[in-house]
């Protein structure tokens, strides 16, 4: 049936256990549950889900208006149909650093392996748009604390964004990334970087886990995944690519149909029916009804 296998503990022991491999994590976002099913089914090792694509599905840009309640719901959603540990984006973790706390608390019972938050102010805005602003270091350092302190699984991932890079410059965004770990982040996730020179620099003053943010149309360029390996990355993330593919497809699909008046032009492109089926698992929810419906009372009950 169509529902995790493993337990939130096991799944954030794997990713922990993956970052500790010397192989870079390449690391596709959904953009709702079936789609992590689809990530499970082709072989990846974990899945995110982007704050910027959960907005996007509820019709709104990624200016901080998704609520913690909203996002929690819909890692809940995904993690039931995943064996795959998930990793989320919490924002700024929807508020000041005791909103931050109860915000881990909130992801931690949606079986999450992990989530990551960021320095920017609240309301925050996508990281690759002009205009952002970041918080005071120190008050991104109670934020980073107050995550800490809220955490009850000890292996639940908490990671650090720095949106300074594009703020302050790279030295700050750095010195800010070591701050951060030093207020007990476990992982990094320097946001905007501009070029590998700028990689390699972050890999070298900063020693845990870095997250490569590859999402596509940003201000940095696109790096492939050996070449994020030879950087000393951890984690390769492709955010909204998912969500970009399905509405560029969906977007070409609908104009069709208005210009042609049939969708016969596009049944090579689509999945099939088949396909769905197998990867809602339609055949293991009709033997797991049968095991359960098939069978005859003994005498006398």
């Amino acid at each position: 049936m169509l529902h995790t296998r493993t337990t939130p503990a096991g799944r954030r022991r794997a990713l922990r256990d993956r970052l500790a491999a010397p192989d870079l994590l390449v690391m596709p976002g959904a953009l709702n549950p079936l789609s992590a099913r689809l990530i499970q089914d082709t072989g990846f090792e974990a899945a995110y889900l982007s704050g910027a694509v959960l907005a996007a599905d509820l019709g709104l840009p990624d200016i901080g208006l998704t609520t913690s309640a909203e996002v929690a719901a819909r890692a809940q959603q995904t993690t039931r149909v995943t064996d795959l540990p998930v990793l989320i984006d919490a924002d700024t973790g929807f508020g000041e650093p005791m909103n931050a706390a109860r915000t881990v608390q909130l992801m931690e019972d949606a079986g999450l392996a992990g989530l990551h938050l960021e320095d920017q102010v609240n309301p925050k805005r996508c990281g690759h748009l002009d205009g952002k602003s970041v918080v005071p270091r120190e008050e991104m350092t109670r934020r980073v604390r107050a995550a800490v302190d809220a955490r009850r699984d000890p292996d639940f991932l908490l990671m650090a964004r720095t949106d300074a890079r594009a703020v302050e410059g790279l030295a700050a965004a750095i010195d800010r990334a070591k701050a951060y770990v030093d207020a007990g982040a476990d992982a990094v996730f320097p946001e905007a970087l501009a070029d590998e020179g700028e990689f390699e620099a972050f890999r070298r003053a900063v020693p845990v886990p870095l997250l490569a943010n590859m999402t596509e149309f940003g201000k940095g360029r696109p790096l492939n995944a050996a070449t994020l390996q030879d950087l000393g990355y951890d984690i390769a993330l492709y955010p909204v690519t998912l969500l970009r593919l399905a509405m560029g497809a969906a977007e070409e699909g609908l104009r069709t149909l208005a210009a042609e008046g049939t969708v016969q032009s596009l049944l090579p492109r689509m999945q099939t029916r088949s396909r769905l089926y197998e990867l809602l698992g339609y055949r293991e929810y009709t033997a797991f009804d049968s095991a359960v419906h098939d069978f005859t009372l003994p005498p006398g009950t």
